[in-house]
């Protein structure tokens, strides 16, 4: 029996009072949580079957160097604990901590399973909201700012900026970009930050009427991000909300408010200002890191001072100054999502790896400087970066770390006027510590490939003449289905595997696949992001890209989520029909952080079922799951999936893709 069935199982079996506390079934969760602990991966699990033969290299290669990486404290955190496994421990006040078991089956102040299940998964989707909210509002001020003339950035998108504008009810006749940047971010920012209740006007402008419908009757619409974490912070403090029920509604409302302003909001600030992607072809994975450079890599998810350091980089008074110190050139790196967004802005950022591996990418020896903003940075990489004498820079008061360098912005972002001035400070830098490191020795596996770059509904529509093609070829079957395929990683699963085998079996029954963020690192490293992997892919479906387009379309960092919505909303619109009755999907297989429950949430709402390879911390309480994985289906039309072996979590995304489908008469 499937070990999350057989929790449910000895729940709804249990005849008596305070059954759904998990009170009297603690030992039956307790041993499965066991049994879900015995699939998580070793280190040398991880040296023998991860798909990606570089990061095989590296970690034996860190291993002899005695450089520890997260695979070695991901070993040496067993046995994990299963109070945080299921979910019922409790720390929101210093009565406890409290924790769920059979003799203590409430906490102090008579919180249950249920209760405290529920509050700490609506304090982790609020953290979600916080995290893309926060580096959202650093773009949308700089729109303004630049709109302003105060920040001296051009506004690079302005067919964006226009249709945006004119989409959310500005009046756009005889207005320069500017002046329209100036009143896009002030709304952006004001469903952000909204206190008195009011209409949240960018998800009003571009949701579905069918979804804002729903949305109203469950009464789950949000006031504005900024109120819906702090509501959700209210509720789960000591003595407040005791009604799981009432807390999940919370959940829901943040989950709104984390797709339409921390995501919606965020992504039209950023392609306003810089600009949308352009489709390009990039080199991918470690083979592609230049000896005898400057090498500067740029770690996180802020963009507004990445794309300054990267434009003084390519200057001609800086190149010529690291050539005069004994450089062939300067060349930058993206870890994460501030090296997706600007490998596919500015080409030539060259695509290394995720969060996780970013110790791995520092083992080489070949970084000179690390720019590091917000989100995803691990502590840890201090100790790697001091090890091969790299310099790490901080750039935002947000994402300090101890031993680094700070070149960035303050709290009130006061100095945001001096962005060319601090990137030419980093640019700087980075040359002195590349003359610093001449004695550092390199190691670099010999890995690469060509990954294409650069998809959205804007290049969807430019290659094909319209949206109408797509949709037809969907309805037709020349296209079983489309699937955003994104997320964290974990290792709690095989390291990068379940993407690909995710990946591999959608292509193979011709299913089109999008991608972004950290689980995109593997697809482009691996080639899956190449034309060339057509071969692998259904003849159906190869057929309908041929010549030049890949099975996998990669649409950016974790914030263009948005780019996969808004391609799933237009599709829909073609068709006629409601996006929660279309063949799509959403998959995170390895999700590890809060901004991932809330991204699978921000689907969910839309009527998109979920899947992932990771449980969330649910188990304690029977209620919780319920709402999760069965009730949700009711209400919002999708449920949450989990499957721990990748390639059944495929079968089943395949499964729905095609019981939608059938539904819609299409087969």
């Amino acid at each position: 029996m499937n070990y999350l069935r057989k929790i449910m199982y000895h729940h709804s079996h249990f005849d008596g009072p305070g059954s759904h506390h998990g009170i009297n079934t603690f030992n039956d969760y307790n041993e499965a949580v066991n049994e879900y602990k015995k699939s998580f991966p070793s280190k040398a699990d991880v040296m023998e079957n991860t798909p990606d033969y570089a990061v095989r290299e590296m970690l034996g290669y860190m291993e002899k160097m005695g450089c520890e990486t997260c695979f070695d404290r991901f070993d040496s955190q067993k046995p994990h604990c299963n109070f945080g496994i299921a979910g019922v421990c409790c720390r929101n006040c210093n009565i406890g901590p409290c924790r769920i078991t059979k003799k203590s089956p409430r906490g102090v102040c008579g919180a249950d399973a249920d209760l405290i299940v529920a509050r700490n998964l609506l304090r982790w989707v609020a953290a979600g909201v916080a995290a893309h909210g926060a580096r959202g509002r650093e773009i949308m001020l700089a729109l303004k700012a630049a709109g302003e003339g105060v920040l001296n950035i051009p506004i690079a998108g302005t067919e964006k900026l226009k249709k945006s504008a004119a989409q959310l009810g500005i009046d756009t006749e005889g207005k320069s970009a500017n002046e329209l940047a100036v009143e896009v971010a002030d709304i952006l920012l004001e469903d952000l930050s909204r206190t008195v209740p009011g209409k949240h006007k960018t998800l009003n402008a571009f949701a579905t009427r069918e979804r804002i419908e729903k949305w109203k009757d469950l009464d789950i619409l949000p006031i504005g991000a900024y109120h819906e974490v702090f509501e959700a912070l209210h509720r789960t403090t000591t003595g407040t909300d005791g009604d799981w029920k009432n807390i999940m509604k919370q959940f829901l409302r943040c989950g709104l408010a984390f797709a339409w302003s921390s995501v919606l909001g965020s992504s039209i600030a950023m392609d306003s200002l810089f600009g949308l992607p352009a489709r390009s072809t990039v080199k991918a994975n470690l083979g592609a890191l230049k000896e005898g450079y400057v090498n500067i890599a740029v770690h996180g998810h802020s963009p507004l001072l990445v794309s300054e350091i990267v434009k003084q980089g390519r200057s001609k008074k800086y190149i010529e100054l690291a050539k005069k110190k004994g450089a062939l050139g300067i060349q930058f790196y993206g870890i994460c999502c501030s090296g997706l967004s600007a490998m596919y802005r500015y080409g030539g950022v060259i695509p290394l790896s995720n969060a996780i591996g970013a110790e791995i990418v520092l083992g080489t020896g070949a970084l000179d400087l690390w720019v590091a903003d917000v989100q995803d940075v691990f502590p840890s990489i201090m100790d790697v970066a001091k090890c091969f004498k790299t310099t790490v820079v901080t750039t935002s008061d947000s994402g300090r770390l101890p031993g680094a360098e700070f070149y960035g912005y303050d709290h009130h972002h006061s100095n945001i006027s001096q962005t060319e001035e601090l990137a030419k400070k980093i640019i700087e830098r980075a040359i002195e510590s590349f003359e610093d490191r001449r004695d550092v020795p390199v190691f670099i596996p010999q890995y690469e490939v060509d990954a294409e770059i650069g998809f959205s509904l804007e290049y969807a529509i430019h290659r094909f003449g319209s949206i109408n093609v797509i949709a037809d070829a969907l309805k037709s079957g020349k296209i079983r289905g489309v699937v955003n395929l994104v997320g964290c990683n974990n290792p709690r699963v095989m390291y990068e595997k379940a993407i690909i085998d995710v990946a591999q079996k959608l292509i193979e029954n011709n299913i089109l696949v999008l991608t972004n963020g950290c689980a995109s690192f593997p697809l482009l490293k691996l080639g899956y992001c190449s034309k060339r992997v057509l071969e692998k892919t259904g003849s159906k479906l190869k057929k309908f890209l041929e010549p030049d387009l890949p099975p996998v379309w990669h649409m950016g960092e974790c914030l263009d989520n948005a780019r996969a919505s808004a391609f799933f909303k237009a599709l829909s619109d073609a068709a006629g029909k409601d996006i929660k009755n279309m063949p799509f999907a959403f998959a995170s297989p390895e999700w590890s952080n809060e901004k991932g429950v809330a991204a699978a949430l921000g689907f969910r709402l839309l009527g998109i079922n979920s899947y992932h390879c990771v449980y969330p911390p649910v188990q304690g309480s029977q209620n919780v799951m319920k709402f999760l994985f069965e009730d949700t289906n009711k209400t919002l039309g999708s449920v949450m999936v989990v499957e721990l072996d990748p390639i059944k979590l495929a079968d089943r995304i395949i499964s729905d893709i095609d019981s939608k489908r059938k539904a819609l008469l299409w087969d």
